[in-house]
């Protein structure tokens, strides 16, 4: 997946500000206690970042973006 790709899915399921607070403020276990934004400076591929995003809010992301 795209950088492009997951910022838009994100923005999607959580709009566009509250995409921004989601990817630099909430630590998700599924990323080793990183943020969205640590785990994607830290390198960690843009699809294993998502399918956390997905596996943390499975009831908020439309299920077209899984």
């Amino acid at each position: 997946m795209r950088l492009t790709d997951f910022w838009t899915r994100l923005e999607q399921t959580f709009g566009p500000g509250y995409a921004a607070s989601i990817a630099a403020d909430q630590v998700l276990p599924q990323l080793g206690g990183r943020t969205i934004e640590q785990a994607l400076d830290a390198g960690i591929e843009t699809v294993v970042v998502w399918r956390a995003v997905v596996a943390a809010y499975p009831d908020r992301v439309p299920a077209r973006l899984h």
